[in-house]
């Protein structure tokens, strides 16, 4: 929709245009979810791989990944 933000979680070479091409795609981040709809989904596996390879993310990336570890902890706590 018009005016509605919506970001994906990408990884980008330091050398590429900031609206270049990245190299891979590892989620997203919808603001405005209501209800039902997932507001936040990142890979968290392939978020340690790039943060293993020297990646490094900007601050309101570094929330969005706590957050996601936040909620992928209360998930497996509540399943097991």
């Amino acid at each position: 929709a018009k005016k509605t933000p919506f970001y994906h979680g990408t990884v980008a070479d330091s050398a590429a245009a900031r609206n270049g091409r990245c190299v891979e795609r590892l989620g997203f981040f919808d603001p405005l979810a209501r209800g039902k709809a997932e507001r936040l989904r990142i890979d968290l596996a392939r978020v340690d791989h790039w943060l293993g390879v020297g990646a490094k993310p900007s601050e309101r990336v570094q929330d969005l990944i706590k957050e996601a570890r936040r909620h992928a902890a209360a998930g497996a706590a509540t399943a097991a």
